[in-house]
């Protein structure tokens, strides 16, 4: 009713029998149901899906490779849909290290269990890997690495089952993530993600400590290992 539709129009939107809802149907129903604008998209995007331009997932340009290696006092790394690594410098390479599945971030939570302790807000983190997930998939729905990665998580992993019934839809550009390195100890790095225009469906990462604060002094004592053995 705050929506102004009635409850048989509804009910077929919902099962999927009506299929050309318009702009201002969707938006009333965002409304009622106080959508996030990332979760108001996507539910424009199941509605009336775009034709998106593709490229390989799995090959990152050279010019976003070397400006990486060039940002070597930064964590950076790329992500395509399906959140797998790419690429990633030195310094993000030793972030990781030791963990397994690190080659791929939503399996890095799930399936390894020392991720609960790298991760300090680990559940967090878990809720936003599987809310990004959801968006790839909705926007992305006949890739089937994507629809691939839902299945195998959804067959392992009972987190990945319970959050992913939660139908959260994010996808995160700025954030803070706090870890805990087995080296070094805690870290808390602000991170920023921009999309590569150039590969459709990557993403650059780049994550930094606050200037002057124990998070900065613990990354450079990474940065030190990592120019140790390089």
């Amino acid at each position: 009713m705050l929506a102004g539709l009635s409850i048989d129009y509804y009910t077929r939107l919902e099962q999927g029998r009506e299929r050309h809802p318009s702009a201002q149907v969707l938006n009333a129903l965002a409304q009622v149901l106080q959508l996030s604008p990332e979760a108001t998209e996507y539910l424009h995007e199941l509605a009336h899906p775009r034709a998106c331009r593709r490229g390989p997932i799995d090959q990152v340009n050279p010019t976003v490779a070397h400006l990486a290696k060039d940002l070597h006092h930064w964590v950076v790394f790329t992500t395509n849909r399906c959140m797998d690594v790419p690429f990633r410098n030195p310094l993000a390479a030793a972030l990781h290290g030791g963990l397994k599945y690190s080659d791929n971030l939503v399996r890095l939570v799930f399936l390894d269990p020392a991720s609960r302790e790298f991760y300090l807000d680990w559940e967090r983190e878990a809720r936003f890997r599987v809310a990004h997930v959801r968006a790839a998939a909705g926007a992305e729905c006949d890739d089937r690495r994507v629809l691939a990665l839902v299945d195998e998580l959804s067959l392992i992993s009972e987190d990945f089952r319970r959050i992913w019934d939660r139908y959260d839809v994010r996808v995160r550009t700025n954030e803070s993530i706090r870890y805990r390195h087995h080296k070094v100890g805690e870290i808390t790095l602000l991170y920023e993600t921009f999309a590569i225009n150039s590969s459709p469906g990557q993403n650059l990462v780049i994550g930094r400590a606050e200037p002057g604060s124990p998070s900065e002094h613990a990354l450079n004592r990474l940065r030190a290992l990592v120019d140790d053995h390089g």
